[in-house]
């Protein structure tokens, strides 16, 4: 069974039993920091090995998150190492974000600029994503981020949809009209 399908079954599974319980949010919020925690290039290799046995991930989980995170999001980590599947750990939360997402009509935005954008000019950003993409009104997160190389502008990336108003982009489009009509 591939890891997409493998990710989305224990996503949802996982969703549904907090949605039950009574823990979406509680649960939701261990889950993103368990995905922020495995970007740690250790702890990510770590879930991978082969060679790590459960035993010892177990005993590393519940050392780092044991403290910290909710007894059902113990549990369902415990559930998924039982079941040999703690490779697939970093697409499960992948996965149970983007259906949390989904199920709440969360549209996400990434806006990468030249320079740090104004709180005002990130709410004109936020409210035109929100008319133009969101169903029903839902709500939208943007992640700001800076890079110098583009000049000027922005580019805002939306799932898999890109709209690239930066100055290095139309100034490559130039040198391109320009050495294409020479030739």
């Amino acid at each position: 069974m591939s890891v997409a399908k493998i990710a989305g079954r224990y996503a949802k599974s996982l969703i549904d039993l907090a949605k039950e319980q009574g823990k979406l949010e509680t649960v939701v919020g261990d889950i993103n920091a368990f995905k922020e925690a495995t970007g740690n290039k250790d702890l990510y290799m770590m879930l991978k090995s082969p060679i790590i046995n459960t035993t010892k991930k177990r005993s590393i989980l519940k050392e780092i998150f044991g403290g910290s995170f909710d007894e059902m999001t113990m549990a369902f980590i415990n559930i998924v190492l039982t079941k040999g599947r703690e490779e697939a750990l970093p697409e499960i939360c992948n996965e149970f974000v983007n259906q949390y997402r989904s199920m709440k009509n969360i549209t996400s935005a990434t806006v990468t600029s030249a320079a740090a954008l104004t709180d005002e000019t990130l709410g004109k950003i936020k409210s035109k994503i929100q008319t133009e993409m969101s169903q029903g009104g839902g709500e939208v997160q943007i992640e700001t981020k800076v890079d110098p190389s583009l000049i000027g502008g922005f580019v805002i990336e939306i799932g898999d949809k890109l709209y690239d108003a930066s100055v290095a982009t139309r100034l490559k489009k130039l040198r391109k009209e320009f050495t294409g009509s020479v030739n």
